[in-house]
């Protein structure tokens, strides 16, 4: 279905919505609100519509003398910041994702830094529960590229527990995937935490 296809089938839904809500939708700051609102909605959610394994389909080759067999140097990238939708109540959340994984020295493959961060935003780009986006985000990189080890680490705050609910507005959540040799080797995670410590502490930027 097309975009405004969709947009046209959402709008008398969410004027509805606005006048259970006990709102007048032809009050002039409601006038354009479910048109706006449901193009929101379809950008909020436009992750369910992409593959996260096209952005990974970019990779380069290493040549040996660059890359040691048996490494575990690992390739980092931390503070990715995305916002994503809870599937429980349609509130945000937002948060970083801290990113690691070990290229395979049989392959030698390593992907655009860019396409690490396509990869969060394509999964924080749908109604998402943050434990399941955690696993997808580590389970696409393993897929894809084959490496010896992913692990990833996302720290996010849930709307649904500030405006609601508990009302928690200083809490965090924080949930962790890995796969490969950081399931095998404690202290691989360690040294991935230790170059986090390190970036956030004395990072050059």
């Amino acid at each position: 279905m097309e975009r405004s296809e969709r947009l046209d089938k959402l709008k008398p839904l969410l004027r509805q919505v606005l006048e259970l809500l006990g709102e007048d939708p032809e009050r002039e700051g409601l006038h354009r609100t479910p048109e706006r609102w449901a193009d929101a909605l379809l950008t909020y959610t436009q992750g369910s519509l992409v593959d996260p394994q096209e952005h990974l389909k970019v990779i380069f080759q290493l040549d040996g003398d660059d890359f040691p067999l048996g490494s575990d140097d690992m390739v980092i990238q931390s503070n990715i910041q995305f916002t994503s939708t809870c599937e429980h109540h349609i509130a945000p959340f937002r948060g970083v994702v801290h990113l690691a994984y070990i290229p395979n020295p049989d392959s030698r493959i390593i992907t655009g830094l860019s396409k690490l961060s396509r990869v969060v935003d394509v999964f924080a780009r749908r109604l998402q529960v943050q434990e399941r986006m955690t696993q997808q985000i580590a389970r696409a990189i393993d897929e894809s590229l084959n490496p010896l080890g992913v692990i990833a680490v996302v720290e996010a705050v849930h709307y649904c527990m500030i405006q609601r609910g508990v009302e928690q507005r200083a809490s965090t959540t924080i949930t962790t995937a890995r796969r490969g040799a950081f399931l095998t080797n404690c202290k691989l995670e360690t040294k991935f935490m230790d170059y986090l410590r390190l970036r956030n502490g004395n990072g050059i930027i």
